[in-house]
């Protein structure tokens, strides 16, 4: 049976995320899920990591940092406008807003956002906004 055509634009409304950024929804299949992911600017996420799920951030808006952990492999990199990134399955990672604009990047999730649970909270580098 084949899966419906979606069409749509940015949602106006957002769904708050388990780390305290904002979330617009484009679209889910059965592999994956797109959508916007937003953070104002002077904020912090919470740390967390994923159970079950994968994550490619691709970013369009604003200047920030994100850091990631997994096992002994650690960094902090610098985010922008044409940056991309991957969230591996079990990896711990936090980003925040260092700029005077929105953090804006389009997340494309492997296989869908399976709902709040899915996020278990870390102990990251910086002290949380939410």
């Amino acid at each position: 049976m084949p899966f419906k055509f979606q069409t749509g634009h940015i949602p106006s409304s957002h769904l708050k995320a388990p780390d305290g950024s904002e979330i617009r929804i484009f679209h889910e299949v059965k592999g994956g899920g797109l959508s916007e992911c937003t953070l104002a600017p002077g904020l912090t996420s919470s740390p967390i990591s994923h159970r079950s799920i994968e994550e490619i951030w691709f970013f369009t808006e604003g200047s920030g940092l994100v850091w990631r952990q997994q096992g002994d492999m650690e960094e902090t990199v610098k985010v922008g406008p044409g940056v991309s990134l991957t969230i591996p399955k079990h990896t711990k990672f936090q980003f925040r807003n260092t700029g005077e604009k929105r953090l804006k990047f389009i997340i494309s999730t492997m296989p869908p956002w399976p709902g709040q649970s899915e996020a278990k909270p870390e102990i990251g580098p910086w002290p949380t906004s939410f």
